[in-house]
């Protein structure tokens, strides 16, 4: 059963073997000031002695946030091996996203702005940031394949996303350094 408690009451387990970087933290944090409801979802898991099992992270960020009440639940029934178990299990991560679906059908601006690392995505350079040699050259993208069949494979959904929608987008493929 969710119940609400004075945050002062939970205590991060010394015993934790995760931890956050400081960029994934300020994230995290910015992610419960914008989405408390989240909370309530997902709350921090804790022991009879109201040490957290699930949720360190969490609990750190809710007190930079300055949230004075967070919810929990009590895993009351878990032996003291299941407690340990629990902690490595709630952090384990099974599934795998589908950067297909996220590519076609997601913002990736949001997406990252949601916490998510996108491999290979980057923020563009300001006009400040190019050299003068760079300011006249047409923006470029550059992606790299392990085989040519990969390439090969890709080259047909690269050819209609392009074709859909950039039209007036240039598109060449090499099977070497360009």
């Amino acid at each position: 059963m969710i119940q609400n408690v004075p945050i002062n009451t939970v205590k991060a387990n010394p015993n934790n073997p995760r931890i956050i970087k400081d960029d994934k933290f300020a994230k995290l944090v910015k992610s419960i000031n914008e989405f408390p409801q989240m909370l309530n979802l997902r709350p921090i898991v804790v022991n009879d002695d109201m040490v957290v099992l699930g949720g360190n992270m969490r609990l750190k960020a809710c007190k930079e946030a300055g949230l004075k009440e967070i919810p929990i639940i009590k895993a009351s029934e878990l032996t003291e091996q299941q407690q340990k178990e629990f902690i490595v299990k709630d952090n384990v991560g099974y599934g795998e996203w589908d950067w297909n679906d996220l590519a076609n059908n997601w913002d990736a601006e949001q997406l990252q702005d949601w916490g998510l690392d996108i491999p290979g995505f980057m923020e563009l350079p300001s006009e400040d940031e190019l050299t003068e040699d760079n300011k006249n050259k047409p923006p470029t993208i550059k992606i790299t394949f392990e085989t040519v069949e990969d390439l090969q494979q890709a080259e047909i959904d690269i050819v209609e996303l392009i074709d859909r929608k950039y039209p007036k987008a240039f598109f060449s493929v090499s099977a070497g350094e360009l």
